[in-house]
């Protein structure tokens, strides 16, 4: 008999975004002449850059010729891609790293997802309230979590709200752990944390011993100077810090896929007995068996988003994806709703009016409005109550949807 492995069966329903298309898909069907806008799932709008289409049918035309045709890549990147991430994303901000502490991969999705394999199932899991699913969630299947209580929360997982009420910043946890997933520019709140409180992280893993997990996905959209767009911007993080990177929003990968995860070999996780192991070795071990690497062809198209005129062609995007979230933070500023995100992030995180749960407020702003968003609840109990809009659209249904927003939705 063929056993499950039944942690899954102690996720709770369907997985956030697959519910939200189910009722989207039940509204069109009972409402097939309806013009629904989505600024629901953060998925990109914009073309990739010219320079990466460029790089992209080179590279497909070096793969019609057997002089220049690549099989099988290094699991870990290309050395001409790590070595001008290493050029472009760090060396400018004064972080050193060795081409070895870089993996590329397909998605921070799956690294994310990925980077629990190489922690034990025993080991204390604490998350921001609320949160990215994937890092929950696989952890869940992963055994660490313990059952789900009635209030919605897992009992093994430490859970560190982040609401208007502590200005979205997370507080250390009052009992030890050891895994930490922060996320920055924050998905889903829009928030930032400054150089302070960083620290404030970094000095916890240090003492207590910990791991940060840090997505730093939405690091292109950092407006403010004083933000820092690495974890190892910070005194101590090459010691107690993996940070995840994505071309995804930067550079409109979604559909392409790439991005890489930074282990620094100066990261040490500790066997039963005290035995300290670089976790970048335990990293590359776990990519060269579950991994063949990202497409040669796409690491050609992601080196060309670093090239002089890429840059400037990406910059254009992201500047033009941070325009719609103004005009949607703006927006329902104008009607008085609270708003946060949306000035270093292309989130915006609104509380839902008159003390609205977050799935009613969906259906409401589908129904009255047809645009769809993603209800806070989805991300975690500390997310009750919020919404998520995000700027990915195409301008012309940003600015319709504040307009429906402003002229169709009863407040």
């Amino acid at each position: 008999m063929a056993l499950i492995n039944e942690n899954y069966l102690k996720l709770p329903g369907s997985y956030l975004f697959a519910e939200i298309a189910r009722r989207v898909s039940a509204f069109k069907e009972q409402n097939p002449a309806a013009d629904v806008i989505r600024l629901g799932i953060g998925d990109v709008t914009q073309p990739l850059a010219p320079a990466v289409i460029s790089a992209l049918h080179t590279a497909v035309d070096e793969m019609a010729k057997a002089e220049t045709f690549r099989g099988y890549g290094p699991e870990q990147g290309y050395d001409f891609l790590i070595k001008t991430i290493i050029e472009n994303d760090y060396a400018p901000y004064g972080i050193n790293l060795a081409e070895d502490e870089i993996f590329v991969s397909d998605g921070s999705k799956s690294d994310v997802g990925n980077i629990q394999e190489i922690f034990g199932t025993n080991n204390t899991v604490a998350i921001t309230d609320p949160v990215y699913p994937v890092y929950l969630d696989t952890n869940v299947m992963a055994g660490r979590s313990g059952k789900l209580d009635a209030d919605g929360k897992f009992s093994g997982i430490v859970y560190l709200p982040c609401t208007a009420e502590n200005d979205f910043k997370p507080a250390l946890p009052t009992t030890k752990v050891d895994l930490i997933y922060l996320c920055c520019p924050n998905n889903p709140t829009g928030t930032v944390l400054p150089k302070s409180e960083l620290k404030k992280w970094v000095d916890y893993a240090k003492n207590n011993g910990a791991i940060i997990l840090f997505d730093s996905a939405y690091e292109a959209y950092i407006r403010e100077p004083e933000i820092p767009h690495s974890i190892y911007q910070i005194e101590g993080a090459k010691e107690v810090a993996i940070e995840f990177r994505s071309f995804s929003k930067l550079a409109g990968f979604t559909g392409t896929r790439c991005a890489y995860t930074v282990v620094p070999k100066t990261v040490m996780a500790f066997t039963k007995d005290g035995t300290a192991h670089p976790l970048n070795k335990l990293w590359n071990r776990r990519q060269t068996t579950k991994f063949n690497g990202a497409p040669y062809v796409i690491q050609r198209g992601a080196e060309a988003v670093y090239s002089p005129v890429g840059k400037e062609q990406v910059k254009t995007t992201v500047d033009y994806y941070m325009t719609n979230a103004k005009i949607i933070r703006e927006g329902l500023l104008s009607i008085g709703l609270e708003v946060y995100g949306g000035v270093n992030a292309p989130y915006i995180w609104l509380k839902t009016p008159n003390g609205m749960d977050s799935w009613t407020f969906f259906d409401k702003l589908l129904n009255e409005a047809n645009i769809v968003g993603t209800p806070g609840a989805g991300f975690g109990p500390a997310g009750e109550g919020y919404f998520r809009l995000t700027a990915f659209g195409n301008r012309e249904n940003t600015v319709e949807a504040i307009n429906r927003i402003k002229t169709k939705l009863s407040l």
